[in-house]
């Protein structure tokens, strides 16, 4: 776990913070260590992420008066001290938002954007496709943040304090500094050999030529006074002012070791592009499951129309009843129907004629259900469907590959004591982002723009992810907040992960709500991810059980993943109380908090 060196968060935020259900308080002297605990349950507020100095941070917000809105930005801004490698200020995301009063969900789409000058070759040299690898550590790859924009649009329309409030907790822990973990140091080391490509890089991240050691204090001083300098000007100085100039340097002048002999491919990142960012506010998308209200983030994303497709698909099905070999060959088949036509369909609807509304209509999903045999496996890559013009069992239409997507980013959620509740997920890609820091700024600058398809998926097929002018690029992600029928909250969700946003955010949704495990044992529960490929790949848990020689002789195939996202929920409890829970053992184990423990 990571802890402060220098403990300067509110004493009561944290030792209050910690308890989860069976555990003992820990001590409350002001240099006692910030606990790791996966879940937890209590009043006043709540917030689950996957760092415990991060969520520490929440709840300092929180107990000093905040709401959600607020603990959710400084959760985040802490995240990008000591997650630096998913996410960031260099990067972008998708805020979704409960508001308590109105009991309605409103989003923002933080994503990143091409360039102005983009087309559909960004990714394209001599008429063939760059190699990803080549194209992840460059210039290239950086979409223009949408990060901080996100942050200033939720904490002017739903926040209750400053910018400068908030981001407090994350410049302390910048400044003053985390304890190196194990999944850190990994993560450096991971990236070592494409960190040294860039001396600003090494320096902050190879400290003394090296990762840095498991139990070692790490310091960002120029993280600090770039979050000081966002504090006192604004966001904008992001978009327009210094930052931004830096920002359109490092992109297209990208800062390569010359011995390293990197070929770091300069973008065309323009003054322009960045003072015409703008996060979108913009409807939720909206399922009905089980009677219960799910809504997420709409396109750019395929998160929303993705995971309520699937979810329709699954509607007339008895998963509480099913064996387990039927829940999982089900919501298997469900989630490979819902990524072929996601294939087909989802793109930016700026760009694109999205279907959004025919996708998640309960007529177009029965017309894909019907598809589903319990006594044999649909074969992939899965044709797409015509949303527009249901047919039962359809089959038509020319089949195309899932793309490749990073499997990095990190997800929070966090509850308050009026009833707000946000799920937020943030990202700069890969893990290690474009590899590329910003002089002096002391942030990763994302490679958002490889999400796009580098060429059509298929040459038979139109691709609604090509690049384009302002574009943004198809994401996955899907922070999900789910409403009973008075549209109260019931949980909410999200994870990390790609393309396995989808099927972790699915997968955990029905453990939770069809087979009735405990929030915290339907997100530690091991996963399956199908995504329209050949296999389905399986965790551990999983891959060595003996459900899977039974979900074989169906005719399922499977591929090993040593692990599949690493979600964080909160759920609503009755008389005012919240849990908080986070992954046991993924990613070294989330943290959840909640304000005052329950007793």
């Amino acid at each position: 776990m990571r802890r402060p060196v220098v403990r300067k968060l509110s004493v009561l935020a944290v030792s209050a913070a910690v308890v989860s259900v069976g555990a003992a308080a820990p001590p409350t002297a002001p240099d006692s260590p910030v606990q790791k605990v996966p879940v937890a349950v209590g009043h006043g507020g709540a917030v689950a992420s996957v760092d415990a100095d991060a969520s520490a941070a929440g709840i300092e917000v929180l107990r000093r008066g905040g709401n959600a809105v607020d603990a959710a930005v400084a959760t985040a801004a802490a995240l990008g001290v000591t997650e630096p490698y998913s996410a960031g200020i260099g990067g972008g995301g998708y805020f979704v938002y409960y508001d308590a009063k109105s009991r309605t969900v409103r989003t923002i789409d933080g994503r990143e954007t091409a360039p102005l000058t983009a087309d559909s070759e960004l990714f394209v040299e001599n008429g063939t496709a760059i190699p990803f690898a080549e194209a992840v550590s460059s210039g290239l790859s950086v979409g223009t943040p949408g990060t901080p924009a996100t942050w200033q649009q939720a904490l002017q329309k739903w926040g209750s304090r400053s910018l400068g409030s908030v981001l407090a907790p994350a410049e302390r822990l910048a400044r003053d500094g985390f304890t190196v973990d194990d999944t850190f140091r990994a993560q450096t080391a991971a990236n070592e050999t494409r960190f040294r490509y860039f001396p600003d890089t090494a320096k902050l991240f190879l400290p003394n030529g090296a990762p840095p050691a498991v139990g070692s204090t790490f310091k960002n001083p120029d993280l600090a006074r770039t979050y000081a300098e966002l504090a006192r000007k604004g966001v904008g100085a992001l978009y327009r002012g210094d930052i931004a100039e830096d920002i359109v340097d490092t992109v297209n002048k990208p800062p390569v070791d010359p011995g390293s002999g990197w070929n770091a491919r300069p973008g065309d990142l323009s003054a322009k592009d960045l003072a015409a960012y703008r996060a979108k506010f913009q409807a939720p998308t909206r399922t009905s499951y089980r009677g219960l209200g799910v809504y997420s983030i709409a396109p750019s994303s395929s998160g929303g129309t993705t995971v309520g497709e699937a979810l329709n698909i699954l509607e007339n099905t008895d998963l509480n009843k099913a064996s387990e070999v039927r829940y999982l060959h089900r919501y298997i088949e469900a989630a490979r129907i819902a990524f072929a036509d996601r294939g087909r369909w989802v793109g930016d609807p700026a760009f694109e004629d999205v279907p959004a509304k025919e996708l998640l209509s309960q007529r177009y999903a029965d017309s894909r259900a019907c598809l589903i045999k319990d006594d044999a496996v649909l074969t992939s890559p899965l044709a797409p469907g015509d949303p527009r013009d249901p047919a039962a069992c359809s089959a038509g239409g020319t089949a195309a590959p899932t793309t490749y997507e990073g499997d990095s980013t990190t997800h929070l959620t966090v509850a308050d004591r009026w009833g707000n509740v946000v799920a937020y997920t943030l990202t700069i890609e890969q893990t290690g982002g474009s590899g590329i820091t910003v002089p002096g700024r002391g942030f990763l600058l994302n490679n958002e723009l490889t999400d796009f398809s580098f060429t059509p998926a298929n040459p038979a097929v139109h691709d609604p992810n090509l690049p384009g002018p302002g574009k943004r690029p198809r994401s996955s992600i899907a922070p999900t907040i789910v409403l009973d029928r008075h549209d109260r909250p019931v949980v909410a969700l999200g994870s990390p992960g790609g393309a396995t946003i989808i099927t972790t955010v699915l997968q955990t949704l029905t453990g939770f709500l069809d087979r009735g495990l405990p929030l915290v044992d339907a997100i530690a529960a091991p996963r399956a991810s199908q995504r329209n490929q050949t296999t389905t790949e399986l965790e551990p848990g999983l891959y060595g059980s003996p459900l899977r020689a039974r979900l074989e002789a169906i005719g399922h195939g499977f591929r090993l993943n040593p692990e599949i996202g690493a979600a964080t929920a909160v759920q609503r409890l009755p008389g005012g109380k919240w849990l908080a829970a986070a992954e046991k053992v993924r990613r070294g184990g989330g943290s959840a908090m909640v304000v005052r423990p329950a007793s």
